[in-house]
């Protein structure tokens, strides 16, 4: 599989050199990260090719909240980085045997995870962020998972970020009510 490198300031590159204005033909393509690529280096990417905005509809949302953000310093200290990973998980009962496969954005440092919904954008948008491990859940058991490297294509890094982000805005969205 060929790879682009997701730069810190948001640009993308295929093979050493700038993959130019067409992100789309990069979607299918393994993502790398180069080294001290953060959450902004997300939205940096969007900014810089828009048309990728257009792959989820929570983009414009997040790109509205990320553009009233610190330009730096956005961080937190219950953590040492974000991880992006996958699952895997077969479930056969109760119900239909199915297959089930998502993404998970999460905080990692100390040897633990940590949920990231109850942070703010303000506090995340300057962690490092990392590729993670494909976990493999067999039948709900939980603690007996497995875990495997695995690659991302950039589609799913694109989506699933901001997917995962969907659900982690609610305290904003919740204080706007009050």
């Amino acid at each position: 599989m060929n790879a682009v490198t997701l730069k810190n300031n948001g640009a993308l590159f295929c093979d050493g050199a700038p993959i130019g204005d067409d992100p789309l033909m990069c979607l299918g393509k393994q993502v790398v990260l180069d080294h001290g690529v953060t959450l902004r280096s997300v939205f940096r990417m969007i900014e810089k090719y828009p048309l990728l905005a257009r792959l989820n509809p929570f983009f414009p949302t997040y790109m509205e909240q990320y553009r009233e953000m610190p330009a730096d310093g956005c961080t937190c200290d219950d953590f040492a980085h974000i991880e992006f990973s996958k699952t895997v998980e077969m479930i056969g009962y109760p119900g239909e045997p199915r297959l089930e496969i998502y993404s998970a954005l999460k905080g990692e440092g100390g040897g633990a995870s940590r949920e990231i919904r109850n942070y703010e954008l303000e506090h995340l948008l300057d962690m490092p962020l990392l590729l993670g491990k494909l976990r493999h859940i067999v039948f709900g058991d939980k603690v007996d998972q497995f875990e495997f490297g695995t690659v991302f294509t950039l589609f799913e890094f694109i989506d699933g970020i901001v997917w995962e982000l969907s659900f982690h805005g609610t305290l904003r969205a919740c204080a706007l009510r009050r």
